[in-house]
């Protein structure tokens, strides 16, 4: 893959979608990883207005401080971007405090997760609300279109793609191109929304790479009986996700009433 050509592209693409849409740039939510810090990066190129903004939730401080690394970088290179944070902890507690409390503790931990996302999606609009823009999504090809690792209506609740046709692995090498700063290239990716230090890898059961071979042979209408071992489980692990995930994928589904 030709980056210099894919960032020109994108960029253009930004670029014009904003403009054509009459709004002043874009907000993106930056979480101290890759997606975060690539999407950021590429609206700045377009020299319209970027809003780059932090929003921790009883975020790790290695999160922090990747994120705001990167932000600083950004101002420093591009004069268009600026940033603000919007500690959302408070409001995450005081949320938990006025809903009821599940008896089961792992659909009750994946709930509150979920909420993180959307508290924080909720804020980015706040902003694109306020100062014109549009929310700028982080999502990859292979989390938003493979196995729907993201918050319907959390991180999934966008403007527009600008990477989600390129898979993680992409994802990183254009982060190479684009010289993001090697703490974030060297950070294993997670979705920081439990306050550990679980991985992406740790709640997926595979690596992006073996996702990403998965999703190839998905699309080249191969079956589990093709396949032994880790590969085996490997694409199990694929087409399960991608499964029980269509709902993210697909539009909504509307009830058409007949011509009674």
């Amino acid at each position: 893959m030709q980056f210099d050509k894919v960032n020109e592209q994108i960029v253009t693409w930004l670029k014009t979608y904003a403009e054509n849409s009459k709004v002043n740039g874009f907000v993106i939510g930056i979480s101290g990883g890759v997606d975060s810090a690539v999407t950021s990066h590429l609206c700045a190129q377009t020299g319209l207005q970027v809003l780059c903004v932090e929003m921790p939730i009883h975020q790790a401080q290695s999160h922090v401080t990747r994120g705001r690394e990167h932000i600083e970088q950004l101002k420093e290179k591009f004069p268009n971007v600026s940033s603000v944070e919007a500690d959302l902890t408070a409001t995450f507690e005081t949320f938990k405090t006025a809903i009821p409390v599940s008896k089961d503790a792992a659909k009750l931990n994946l709930a509150l997760a979920n909420s993180r996302a959307r508290l924080r999606m909720t804020t980015l609009y706040y902003f694109a609300g306020i100062h014109g823009l549009l929310v700028a999504g982080t999502g990859n090809k292979i989390e938003d279109f493979g196995v729907g690792f993201y918050t319907k209506y959390g991180d999934g609740g966008v403007d527009l793609s600008p990477i989600a046709d390129l898979m993680k692995s992409e994802v990183f090498a254009l982060a190479r191109y684009l010289n993001i700063s090697q703490s974030i290239l060297e950070a294993s990716p997670t979705d920081g929304l439990f306050g550990d230090d679980r991985t992406d890898e740790d709640q997926l059961g595979a690596s992006y790479d073996e996702l990403e071979w998965a999703m190839h042979q998905d699309e080249n209408k191969k079956s589990i009986n093709n396949f032994s071992g880790r590969e085996q489980e490997v694409f199990g692990i694929y087409k399960r996700l991608n499964a029980i995930n269509q709902h993210k994928m697909i539009p909504i589904p509307i009830c058409k009433i007949d011509n009674y």
